[in-house]
C-alpha cells in the first residue's frame, strides 16, 4: 500500500477493535433470528453502511476489499417488477399482437410469473446466509489482527475481544451449519 493511499484510511486504535468486536457479536445474534434462506432489506443495507466503515481502517482494509455489498433484492421486488412488465406487455399484445400470440401471453406469462417466483432468493438477492458468511470473513480478519500482537492490548481488552469474536463467530457458525443442514434435508 502507498504512502497515499495510506492516508485515506483511517487508523485502527485499540478501541476501535473494540467496538468492532462488540458490534460483530450484536450483529451476529440479530442475524441468527432471521430466516437464512430470505432476504432481508434492513440487514443487507445494515451490511451495506457497515462494510465501508469497516474497510475504512488501515488495517482491515486490504484483506477486506474482495467482499462485497450485499444485493438488496427481494421476491416480491422481482414480482412486482415482473407484473407490471406483464401488465404492459399484455396491453401492447393486445393492441399489436395476432389471436395466436396474445393468446401465447395469456396463458404463458402466468407459467412464467410462476416459475419466477419458485426460483430461490439467493439467485437475485444476497440472504441471510449470505450475510452472516461475510460478517465470518470480517470476523476471521479481526481475529487475525488479535492474534497478530500488532494493537498492543493489555490482557484484559484482549480476552474481553477474543470472547465476543468467539462467540459472534459461534453463533454464525451455527446458523450457517444450520441453513446447510436444512438445504440437505429438502433433497432427501
Amino acid at each position: 500500500m502507498s504512502v497515499s493511499e495510506k492516508k485515506n484510511f483511517l487508523s485502527l486504535q485499540r478501541k476501535d477493535l473494540f467496538e468492532l468486536a462488540v458490534y460483530c457479536r450484536k450483529y451476529a445474534g440479530e442475524l441468527a433470528e432471521q430466516d437464512p434462506s430470505r432476504v432481508s432489506l434492513k440487514h443487507c443495507y445494515e451490511f451495506n453502511s457497515w462494510l465501508p466503515k469497516v474497510r475504512s481502517y488501515d488495517r482491515l482494509a486490504p484483506a477486506l476489499s474482495d467482499i462485497k455489498l450485499a444485493r438488496p433484492i427481494t421476491r416480491w421486488q422481482i414480482m412486482s417488477i415482473l407484473a407490471l412488465l406483464g401488465l404492459v406487455g399484455f396491453l401492447f399484445v393486445s393492441s399489436y399482437g395476432s389471436r395466436s400470440i396474445r393468446t401465447l401471453w395469456l396463458y404463458g406469462y402466468p407459467l412464467f410469473l410462476i416459475c419466477a417466483y419458485i426460483l430461490p432468493e439467493r439467485l437475485y438477492g444476497t440472504t441471510i446466509e449470505l450475510v452472516e458468511a461475510k460478517v465470518l470473513l470480517v470476523i476471521d480478519e479481526l481475529e487475525r489482527l488479535l492474534f497478530s500482537d500488532e494493537m498492543d492490548l493489555s490482557e484484559a481488552a484482549f480476552f474481553h475481544i477474543k470472547e465476543d469474536l468467539k462467540a459472534a463467530r459461534q453463533e454464525l457458525r451455527e446458523q450457517l451449519d444450520q441453513a446447510y443442514r436444512t438445504r440437505l434435508n429438502r433433497f432427501h
